[in-house]
């Protein structure tokens, strides 16, 4: 059998590898590229036999300290023959010395436990409708007005390590609608993305430092979508007060993956994490 070829992708490639994503019904943005790329250049690794790229998965590296395996993808005419586990070999080399967390098919749990993941939590995926945004005051604001190392810092307190290359490059994704709002004393107190997918729009990340603060950000992103649109968020169930923001909008389950670490789990603030910002990349 001939040997399979491991290598990084180009930023090209990764286009390739999002249509792939699509079409296991992962539901991309339709502009996520540039950011995924711009998290680690060399962290998205393709498969190839004989020249024609058959698989991928990333691994991609977030300061010193974590990683985290997306994409663990095999085209369908080349499963069952190793190439899988190949990847994932590789991946997990690249990652070797690092806390690694993944996001994956809860019916894989048992697999990622043999390569010494741990699950922390599952994640579910909620899907609604857009509404228009009612008219009024509101303290939601462009996440362009806050100036970017506020944003920064803000959402360092919500990630095991420095991802400042991927938010830099996501909160100005082409397509998208970036909003935040200020606390009592002025400082950013929440922060929350819409972008185009595949299919509707997604919500992510919604990060905000209490419930109301949430819900605004929330209906102010998904009110400046067309009415009638599909939505989806990404919610940890550790959080149950995101639960409640997404069920009291009529949205409803449609998706669960496993929240699994290998090494310790990062201590994060799940209360204030209203929706996670990727599967493929945490």
């Amino acid at each position: 059998m001939t040997a399979l070829t491991i290598r990084p992708m180009s930023r090209p490639e990764l286009e390739m590898g999002l249509a792939w994503a699509a079409a296991e019904g992962w539901n991309p943005g339709l502009h996520d590229a540039d950011s995924f790329h711009a998290a680690d250049p060399d962290g998205f690794l393709l498969g190839l036999l004989d020249g024609e790229p058959v698989g991928m998965i990333s691994a991609v590296r977030y300061g010193q300290g974590f990683g985290f395996i997306g994409f663990y993808i095999v085209q369908p005419g080349f499963r069952g023959q190793g190439h899988g586990m190949a990847l994932w070999r590789a991946g997990m080399a690249r990652l070797a010395g690092r806390t690694i967390g993944l996001d994956g098919v809860v019916a894989q749990q048992d697999n990622y436990r043999q390569s010494g993941f741990v699950l922390a939590c599952h994640n579910v995926r909620y899907q609604g409708v857009a509404v228009l945004a009612e008219a009024g005051v509101s303290p939601v604001e462009s996440l362009a007005d806050v100036p970017l190392d506020d944003v920064l810092r803000f959402d360092a307190a919500f990630f095991p390590d420095d991802r400042q290359a991927f938010v830099r490059r996501w909160v100005r994704q082409r397509g998208s609608t970036a909003l935040g709002v200020r606390g009592a004393n002025g400082a950013l107190a929440g922060y929350g993305v819409i972008r185009p997918c595949r299919s509707g729009y997604k919500v992510g990340p919604l990060l905000a430092d209490t419930p109301a603060w949430a819900g605004q950000l929330f209906d102010a992103l998904a009110g400046s979508v067309p009415p009638g649109t599909p939505v989806q968020l990404d919610i940890s169930a550790l959080n149950p007060e995101a639960v409640a923001l997404a069920e009291a909008r009529q949205m409803t389950p449609v998706f669960q993956t496993a929240r699994m670490y290998a090494g310790p789990a990062p201590a994060l603030p799940w209360d204030r994490v209203y929706g996670i910002t990727t599967f493929e990349l945490g």
